[in-house]
C-alpha cells in the first residue's frame, strides 16, 4: 500500500509514499518520501556542523571526512539492529539489503544508527586528531535535527504510532492504522519524537554557546532523547522486545539515567576543583586595617 487516506487533528489528507519514479529499469525506480526526508534531515545537520564547527573548536574539513566514513556505517548498523532484535529471518545475503524484495532497508532502528556513529565517529575523529569530546557535543546537534525532521518519514509510511488516544481530535487515523489496530485514532509517536528532539535542540544549541566542558552537550542529548524516548516508546505498539520488555524503552532509561548521572559527578568535580583553586589571602581586612594604623 502505496497511498494513504489519513486523518490527524481533524484534518483529512490523502498521502502518497512515493515522491516520484524515475525512468530506470523495467518498472522504474520509485523515489520514496521516507529516503528524501532522512536525506533533507541529514544535510541541515551536515550544515549547521559546517557552520558551528569552528565554536566548538573543530576543523570542518577533517569533520566532513569523518561524516563521510560514518554515515554509511550507521545506515549498516541501524539495518543490523533492527534485524537483531526483530527477529527478522533472512534467506540471503541480499534479503539484509532489500534487493530480493525490491524494498530497500525497510527495517531500521535509530539506535543501531546512533550506536554506530558513535564508535564509528570516534576511531575516524581519533585518526583525523579531532578532540572526540568536542565532536561528540557537535554531533549531537546534528542528531537532534535529523531525528527531528526524519520521523515525518515515519508519517509518510504510517508508522511508528501508539496506542489509541481515546480522542477525537488528538490523534490519527489511517487504513494502515484501522487494519492493524482497528477503528480509531492512534497516538501520532512520529509527531510526538519530532517536537521532542526540535525542542531539545534549541535548548541544547542555546546551552551549548556556554559549555563548561568537553561532552557536556552529548550528555544533555543522552539525557533528553533518552527521557522522551523512554516514555514515547510506552505508547508505541511496533516497538523491538526482548520477551515481554521494550528494547528502546529499557536502554533509554539506561542511557538518560547513566548521562545524569554522570554530569552530576562532573560538576560536582569541577565545582570541588573551583573550590580548591580559589585564592585566599593571608591577610584579612582587619589586619591590612593595623598596619595602615601602625603606619
Amino acid at each position: 500500500m502505496n497511498t494513504f487516506n489519513v486523518t490527524i487533528f481533524g484534518i483529512h489528507l490523502t498521502i502518497n509514499r512515493i515522491a516520484f519514479t524515475l525512468p530506470i529499469g523495467k518498472n522504474g525506480w520509485n523515489i520514496y518520501w521516507y529516503g528524501i526526508i532522512i536525506a533533507a534531515g541529514f544535510l541541515l545537520a551536515v550544515l549547521y556542523g559546517a557552520k558551528n564547527a569552528k565554536r566548538f573548536d573543530i576543523n570542518f574539513d577533517k569533520l566532513l571526512d569523518v561524516v563521510l566514513v560514518t554515515a554509511p556505517v550507521a545506515i549498516l548498523c541501524a539495518r543490523i539492529y533492527y534485524v537483531i532484535f526483530d527477529g527478522e529471518r533472512l534467506e540471503s545475503f541480499s534479503d539484509f539489503f532489500g534487493f530480493s524484495s525490491n524494498s530497500g532497508f525497510s527495517g531500521l532502528a535509530i539506535y543501531g544508527g546512533v550506536i554506530g556513529a558513535a564508535i564509528c565517529g570516534t576511531l575516524m575523529c581519533k585518526l583525523k586528531k579531532i578532540k572526540v569530546l568536542d565532536a561528540l557535543d557537535l554531533a549531537a546537534m546534528g542528531f537532534l535535527i535529523g531525528q527531528g525532521i526524519g520521523r515525518w518519514g515515519n508519517f509518510m509510511n504510517q508508522e511508528a504510532y501508539g496506542t489509541f488516544t481515546g480522542s477525537s481530535f488528538w490523534g490519527m487515523e489511517s487504513e494502515r492504522t484501522i487494519i492493524e489496530m482497528g477503528k480509531g485514532m492512534v497516538h501520532p509517536c512520529f509527531l510526538y519524537e519530532s517536537i521532542w528532539c526540535i525542542t531539545g535542540f534549541f535548548i541544547l544549541n542555546k546551552l551549548s554557546k556556554k559549555r563548561a566542558f568537553s561532552g557536556e552537550i552529548s550528555l544533555y542529548y543522552c539525557a533528553w532523547y533518552g527521557f522522551g524516548r523512554a516514555i514515547i516508546e510506552l505508547m508505541r505498539t511496533d516497538s523491538l522486545m526482548i520477551g515481554p520488555v521494550k528494547v528502546s524503552c529499557l536502554l533509554s532509561a539506561i542511557i538518560c539515567i547513566g548521562s545524569i548521572v554522570t554530569l552530576i559527578l562532573i560538576k560536582k568535580h569541577h565545582t570541588s576543583e573551583a573550590k580548591e583553586n580559589e585564592y585566599v589571602s593571608v591577610f584579612t581586612e582587619d589586619s591590612i586595617t593595623e598596619v595602615d594604623e601602625n603606619e
